[in-house]
């Protein structure tokens, strides 16, 4: 049924999900103010968690049936907000193809704050305009050239919003603490990690185009998220393989300060104390004058790249 064993925690994870969600709805009576806290964070970090299940999905289908994959687009949708389908254009034909290039929707230089933390904070904000502009057009586009895919994400987007809907008519209080917080820090914390991940990076060169943090315990309760530079080298490999890639096909030539360990420990370094913005060699950023996006869509060939249509 699964292609990959590894995905048994992948299940796992997304149904703990759905345990987590429901549970204060059913306790919501007798739950006292630091229960009810406990619970948005535990909300928080599980919606966060399947968005990352949502990223790899959408390379890797965990089923080896068309059907199932399809089906499990659907639960994942309601475990981080939106549709699972609407990560597809922003993410694999735009970023993936034009990396922090003009046709990347989501490139580094558009934060551009003096006050490097404020880049990591607001990136999200900074960003979803044009990310919502260009998954509306590409639905539009595929509703003609792939109408399997767009009849995907109208169901996965109805059912999604219409739920939401239901659940703030029933108790607007258990669905803003439990659903629309948790889905709306997924959505932050999902595009997020792109500022770290690629930020200061050099996106011409075959290996310094990614930043890595390769820290165990973080890779282990993230699904290996952070060997960024091996999954864009290659997207579609399962998100259990890309240690042994990157430590074969990545690491001997990687620049070192992109091959970090600790998230944590950069992400102090960068934005807390000494907070500067600076490349991978040290230096710091001059940013060229902002642009307008380029049209990323016009180029989808989906004819050749069917690989990138996730489970539809």
């Amino acid at each position: 049924m699964l292609r990959f064993k590894a995905d048994r925690r992948t299940l796992f994870v997304v149904t703990l999900y759905f345990v987590v969600a429901v549970t204060p709805w059913l306790l919501w009576p007798n739950l006292n103010n630091w229960q009810i806290v406990l619970f948005v964070i535990a909300n928080c970090y599980l919606s966060f968690t399947c968005a990352i299940i949502v990223h790899n999905t959408i390379h890797a289908p965990i089923f080896k049936k068309k059907a199932m994959n399809k089906f499990f687009q659907i639960v994942l949708s309601f475990t981080y907000g939106h549709s699972t389908s609407a990560y597809v254009p922003g993410h694999n034909f735009s970023h993936h193809k034009y990396t922090q290039t003009n046709k990347d929707a989501i490139r580094t230089s558009k934060a551009r704050f003096r006050i490097n933390l404020f880049n990591q904070l607001f990136f999200f904000f900074i960003m979803s305009g044009d990310i919502l502009k260009g998954e509306i057009r590409f639905a539009q586009k595929m509703r003609t050239e792939r109408p399997e895919w767009f009849r995907q994400y109208l169901l996965e987007l109805v059912l999604v919003i219409g739920t939401k809907i239901a659940l703030l008519i029933v108790n607007w209080k258990c669905a803003l603490l439990f659903i629309v917080i948790p889905h709306q820090y997924a959505a932050w914390g999902i595009v997020s990690t792109n500022y770290f991940q690629h930020d200061g990076a050099d996106h011409d060169h075959p290996y310094n185009h990614s930043r890595n943090f390769t820290g165990k315990g973080l890779n282990w309760i993230l699904f290996n998220n952070g060997f960024h530079g091996a999954h864009h080298m290659k997207p579609n490999l399962h998100w259990s393989l890309l240690p042994a890639y990157h430590e074969e096909h990545v690491r001997p030539f990687i620049h070192p300060a992109l091959d970090r360990t600790s998230l944590l420990g950069y992400l102090i370094e960068t934005h807390i104390y000494p907070g500067k913005r600076v490349d991978y060699k040290g230096q710091s950023i001059i940013l060229a004058p902002e642009v307008k996006d380029e049209d990323w869509v016009a180029d989808v060939n989906v004819g050749h790249h069917s690989t990138d249509m996730a489970g539809a």
